[in-house]
């Protein structure tokens, strides 16, 4: 049955690490008990980061007695036929079951969820709270290091609200529409269910629109959300070609009466957008289109060519064919019951170039939306913002030290010495290294203690933290 089969193969999770890490053990000094390691961006294309994702690596993962009798058997056989010899530390995961029932001696520390902090500062921290597991701390580098995906997607994601939310401030009456600017539609390009998962909840931190179901049960599951995201009915290529070229328009009009109220997206570029913009919705659907108003609105949706000339070549023929009108800021509006979603090529890179030339042409941000896929949850990986997990603080044969590395080669990959404290000082944050920060400011919050969260983050909690300042003074005029 489907269900015996776990994803990448196994819910071990004294499997789900490094190969070479079973082996390290052996390799720290005599009579080391502790180990304290932290998480950071080094760097990378954005500034900023946004924090996101650990909550769900901790409760898919961390929570509860993960290490068992029959766990511990299987690791043993997997980890000879594998290394060919007996590295596996059989001693330490058996006392972790007998001393602590299961429950890993691991403390996590970590900034709130959400929270939008410039690269170069640390954001967890992760120390073995069993002298004897110091080896532990560094076992789980591997699974700790991958919250990078979740932190990515929602940073890239909360830079692209930033564009769309100036564009809208500069053209638009509000800003009430911007939740619903970008739009997921990278399920199919994600490389599993859980990717899709994790990063759609990504996006979600920043936006309210998508159609990955995956996304939405994620934030469900891990964050508690009842519904993060919503969608509306759309047409695909295949549900208006099979109606042939000559049959277009009846698909169309199929489409309106279908859906007769609320949203509805139709792709009209299976032949030729400007005549199915022209032609089709202007002329022969227009009253239909025109009526349906009243109870809802047409999305239409070009889905080729060049973004930047398309949309406003798509713009200026519906606004031919329904007329416009111009908002308080002097930008042309389609009527209320038209709008266009423009869901190919659509990146971090390229929304500005879209938005740029509406402006020029006289055209309200207001009118689009966009929907993004391999760009949004894809096109990133680890070192996009250079994310990095080292140690920094050691405590061997009962000598506290400060543990960094400093390569002659990179000096990008330098890394922070000794127990470290993130502080919110005159508006910026700083990583107070060498266990020199004051505790009362330490930013840094107590998230996992040995098998039990102590902190669970709503996901309204974490949008509220990544909010974008735009929207943040936005919200203050609106209350004044």
């Amino acid at each position: 049955m489907a269900g015996d089969f776990p994803g990448a193969g196994t819910d071990n999770i004294i499997l789900v690490t490094d190969s070479y890490k079973v082996t390290h053990h052996k390799q720290y000094p005599p009579n080391t008990t502790v180990v304290y390691s932290y998480f950071e961006s080094r760097g990378g294309k954005f500034r900023e980061t946004v924090f996101f994702g650990l909550q769900y690596i901790i409760k898919r993962w961390l929570l509860g007695p993960v290490v068992t009798k029959e766990k511990i058997a299987e690791a043993k056989e997997v980890y000879l036929a594998h290394f060919g010899k007996d590295y596996f530390y059989e001693e330490g995961w058996n006392h972790i079951l007998e001393k602590h029932n299961g429950h890993l001696p691991l403390r996590i520390r970590a900034v709130p969820e959400g929270t939008s902090v410039p690269y170069k500062n640390v954001l967890v921290t992760v120390e073995n709270t069993d002298p004897k597991c110091f080896w532990l701390t560094n076992y789980f580098e591997t699974l700790l290091v991958q919250v990078w995906y979740p932190m990515t997607v929602a940073t890239n994601s909360r830079e692209q609200k930033k564009i769309i939310a100036k564009y809208l401030h500069e053209t638009a009456d509000s800003l009430d529409g911007l939740p619903f600017k970008l739009h997921d539609f990278g399920f199919r390009g994600s490389t599993s269910v859980e990717s899709a998962g994790i990063g759609g909840c990504s996006h979600l931190v920043n936006f309210m629109g998508t159609d990955t179901i995956a996304s939405v049960m994620t934030a469900r599951k891990y964050y508690g959300c009842k519904m993060a995201g919503n969608s509306i009915p759309a047409a695909e290529h295949s549900t208006i070609t099979s109606w042939l070229k000559e049959g277009e328009a009846n698909a169309f009009l199929n489409m309106l009466q279908q859906f007769p109220d609320g949203l509805v997206a139709c792709v009209s570029d299976s032949y030729d957008i400007f005549n199915a913009c022209g032609k089709l919705w202007g002329e022969e659907l227009k009253d239909m289109v025109v009526k349906r108003g009243t109870k809802g609105t047409l999305v239409v949706r070009p889905d080729s060519g060049d973004p930047p000339e398309i949309v406003v070549k798509v713009l200026n023929i519906l606004g031919e064919k329904f007329g416009t009108s111009k908002n308080s800021k002097g930008y042309k509006m389609l009527p209320p019951y038209l709008r266009v979603i423009q869901g190919d090529g659509i990146s971090y890179e390229t929304l500005s170039t879209i938005l740029d030339n509406m402006k020029k042409h006289g055209w309200s941000a207001d009118n689009l939306a966009f929907g993004s896929g391999g760009a949004l949850l894809q096109r990133l990986d680890r070192d996009t913002q250079k994310c990095a997990f080292k140690c920094s603080y050691a405590v061997t044969g009962g000598k506290q030290v400060n543990v960094f590395k400093d390569p002659i080669t990179d000096s990008g990959k330098k890394s922070k010495k000794g127990k470290l404290s993130l502080e919110h000082t005159n508006g910026c944050y700083l990583t107070v290294e060498e266990g020199k920060g004051d505790p009362k400011k330490d930013l840094l919050v107590t998230v996992f203690e040995n098998g039990k969260l102590l902190r669970d983050y709503s996901f309204d909690e974490v949008r509220a933290n990544a909010e974008i300042e735009l929207v943040k003074e936005s919200k203050k005029n609106d209350k004044k």
